[in-house]
C-alpha cells in the first residue's frame, strides 16, 4: 500500500483547470519528483494535500486516512509537513523561534500550565528546543540559531524553512520549488542535503520542482504535470526521454535531437 495516494484530483479557478484528474501514488521511503513548467499545477497539488485548497473532485489518502475530510492542523499531526515556494519566515524572529513555530502541533502543555510556568510546560518547552536544535543540525544551521531570519542570505533562509518543516518529525515532507533562486553550487548542495534528510529521518519526500536536473538526480520516481494534467510517470530515465515531456519543456518533440 502506498503512503500517499492521489486519485482523480481536480481543482478549477474560474475557467482555469489547475489540476485535471491527476492520479499517482507515493511509496514509503522514496523521493518522488513532481516536475513541470511554471503553472503546471505543482503548487496547487501541494496546497490540496496540505488542505489550503479544497479540490472540486478526487481523493487524497495518506496512510489509510482520507485527508480531504481533515483540517490543516490535523494533516500536520498525521505526519505531513511542507515548505513553500516563496520563503515564509518571520523576519524579525530568530532562526530558533522560527523553527519552534513549526513544532506547535507537537507541544502538548496547556495554556494554564504555560502561563504559570509549571513543570509540564517547562519540560515541553525544553523538548521542543531540543527538537529544533536537532533540525538545525541536519541543515548545518545551529550556529545561526539566534540570528534574526531576515539577516540571512536567501539560500540560508531556505534551509531555515526546511528545518522548520523537519522539526515536526513528519513522515511525508513536501518540498515546493526548493531550488528556486539558487545558483548551481547551491542546487548541488541542496541535492546532497535532501538525500541526507531522507536518510536521517527515514522520510518520504515529494519534491515539486521545475529544475529537471535536480529532480532526475535524486528521485526514485518522477511524475510530470503540464497545464494541470499528468503527462508522464516513471523512473527518471524513462521520463527524461519521454516525447511528451520533451515537448512540454522545449516546445517540440524534435528539440531533443
Amino acid at each position: 500500500m502506498p503512503l500517499l495516494s492521489i486519485a482523480d484530483l481536480s481543482i478549477r479557478f474560474g475557467g482555469v483547470s489547475a489540476l485535471d484528474h491527476v492520479s499517482f501514488d507515493v511509496a514509503a521511503n522514496q523521493i518522488v519528483g513532481l516536475i513541470g513548467p511554471n503553472g503546471a499545477g505543482k503548487t496547487s497539488l501541494f496546497n490540496c494535500i496540505s488542505r489550503l485548497y479544497q479540490p472540486s473532485a478526487g481523493i487524497i489518502r495518506f496512510d489509510d486516512h482520507e485527508i480531504l475530510r481533515l483540517r490543516p492542523h490535523h494533516v500536520i499531526r498525521l505526519g505531513i509537513a511542507r515548505t513553500f515556494q516563496n520563503v515564509a519566515l518571520f523576519g524579525r524572529m530568530s532562526v530558533l523561534d522560527n523553527i519552534l513555530v513549526g513544532d506547535h502541533a507537537r507541544i502538548r502543555s496547556n495554556t494554564f500550565s504555560s502561563a504559570l510556568r509549571l513543570q509540564p510546560a517547562r519540560r515541553a518547552e525544553r523538548e521542543a528546543v531540543d527538537r529544533a536544535l536537532q533540525a538545525l543540525d541536519i541543515v548545518d544551521m545551529r550556529h545561526h540559531a539566534h540570528t534574526p531570519a531576515a539577516a540571512l542570505p536567501f539560500a540560508i533562509q531556505k534551509r531555515v524553512e526546511l528545518a522548520r518543516a523537519l522539526v515536526s518529525q513528519p513522515r511525508l515532507l513536501m518540498l515546493d520549488e526548493p531550488a528556486g533562486g539558487l545558483n548551481h553550487t547551491e542546487v548541488r548542495d541542496l541535492s546532497e542535503l535532501i538525500r541526507r534528510i531522507r536518510a536521517e529521518y527515514q522520510l518520504t519526500i515529494l519534491l515539486g520542482e521545475h529544475h529537471m536536473n535536480l529532480v532526475m538526480s535524486i528521485s526514485h520516481q518522477v511524475v510530470v504535470l503540464s497545464f494541470g494534467r499528468k503527462i508522464a510517470e516513471g523512473a527518471p530515465d524513462e521520463v527524461r526521454n519521454d516525447p511528451s515531456v520533451i515537448e512540454a519543456y522545449l516546445g517540440t518533440s524534435n528539440a531533443a535531437a
